[in-house]
């Protein structure tokens, strides 16, 4: 599936796909985390009107809210964040966070360049993910049991960044106390992803999320699964008025997720996407060290 992509578009991807095979995960330090709220229904791709959104996979519905004023985190910084989060929450067991002397050295952590554009979408995509509150709704129809789960992704969040000089420290450290709901949505069988696979895939949110709902998916696979274009949509595509554009678009970033994961075995069929067993791309033997 890989074969289809442009050769400049993956020149970088092949270079991280080498070391990510030259030198596991911990080894290189980049043993990261993402949320598994997160990775079974995502945020949402480009800019939505209004201050409410929500993605469904299956039995579990994910609703995310945000005070008007500030909006919904979109795109791929937002997924940067959680990962990044995730991680120093599962490293730390800490709610409490310092996110770095100054904006670059944060933005150095996150994979990101120095560009004007990234550090105005830095701060905006901060604000709007660390203001938001999320709701999660778990509903077996068969035996008529629903489970809610409501929280707020932070309790408090003070940024202390110099957007016009991202290099010059604050007096203070920038820091993100999470709730303690999230936290603890966080720090229970987060999902296990590689830091450098999610900085080589930062310029796409889709990408984000198919490599880390494949590594979650095929982690208590038994045997193979298609999984219906529409029920992909669902989960990943409301930006598309069309299937046929969701599934092309959904393949396209597929190839991508395929190069710096090339474990995974999956299929494009007419009725869906076919998974097979994999190896996760974090193995246990990384986790437990």
């Amino acid at each position: 599936m890989a074969k289809n992509l442009q050769p400049q578009s993956v020149n970088s991807l092949i270079n991280q796909a080498l070391a990510i095979e030259d030198e596991a995960a911990r080894q290189a330090g980049a043993l990261g985390f993402m949320a598994r709220a997160m990775v079974q229904a995502t945020l949402p791709h480009r800019k939505v009107e209004g201050n409410e959104f929500e993605r469904r996979n299956g039995n579990f519905t994910l609703s995310l809210m945000s005070p008007a004023k500030i909006g919904l985190p979109y795109g791929a910084v937002p997924r940067l964040l959680l990962a990044w989060v995730t991680t120093e929450a599962v490293k730390t067991k800490s709610r409490e966070l310092e996110l770095g002397n100054s904006m670059s050295a944060f933005m150095a952590e996150l994979g990101m360049s120095r560009q004007g554009s990234n550090i105005a979408s830095l701060k905006n995509q901060t604000r709007r993910l660390f203001a938001s509150t999320v709701s999660a709704t778990y509903e077996d129809k068969e035996k008529h049991n629903i489970a809610d789960i409501g929280y707020r992704l932070a309790d408090r969040s003070v940024l202390w960044w110099h957007s016009k000089d991202p290099e010059q420290a604050g007096l203070w450290k920038s820091t993100v106390t999470l709730s303690e709901q999230f936290f603890n949505e966080v720090i229970d069988r987060p999902v296990p992803i590689d830091m450098r696979a999610i900085k080589a895939l930062k310029q796409s949110p889709m990408a984000l999320d198919v490599y880390s709902w494949l590594t979650y998916r095929v982690s208590y696979l038994k045997r193979p699964v298609v999984i219906p274009w529409a029920a992909l949509a669902l989960q990943f595509g409301s930006d598309y008025s069309r299937l046929r554009d969701f599934k092309a678009a959904l393949l396209s970033e597929l190839r991508k997720v395929l190069v710096v994961y090339s474990s995974v075995q999956v299929e494009a069929l007419e009725e869906g996407l076919l998974v097979k067993p994999s190896l996760t791309h974090i193995t246990m033997k990384e986790i437990n060290g």
